[in-house]
């Protein structure tokens, strides 16, 4: 059985027992999360699809470690105009556990 959700823009294909890397949540580690926009769920020869999100079903998982990405460099340069400007980011992320697949 999985699950799709959406959750910081983006949409995540979960299983129960598989952790998943998703934009920074604002819990602490070891907290529980409840994703509740469920896009689709399959049970096996079941399939549902929501319109746009399921009703009554919601994803639940324990945040197990929160961080920050590699950091990326960002370089902005216009040939012959003397303009370069260089900087760095690093994008917060959260690891979350999938407990359980609520119906």
């Amino acid at each position: 059985m999985y699950a799709i959700i959406e959750t910081g823009g983006k949409q995540y294909r979960v299983e129960e027992g598989k952790v998943i890397r998703v934009e920074k949540l604002p819990v602490e580690k070891g907290e529980t999360v409840s994703f509740d926009r469920v896009l689709l769920l399959n049970k096996g020869e079941e399939i549902k699809v929501g319109k746009p999100f399921l009703e009554n079903c919601q994803v639940e998982g324990k945040v197990v470690s929160v961080g920050r990405d590699k950091k990326i460099i960002v370089f902005k340069y216009k040939a012959k105009k003397n303009y370069k400007r260089k900087q760095g980011h690093r994008q917060p992320y959260s690891d979350v556990l999938i407990s359980k697949i609520n119906v």
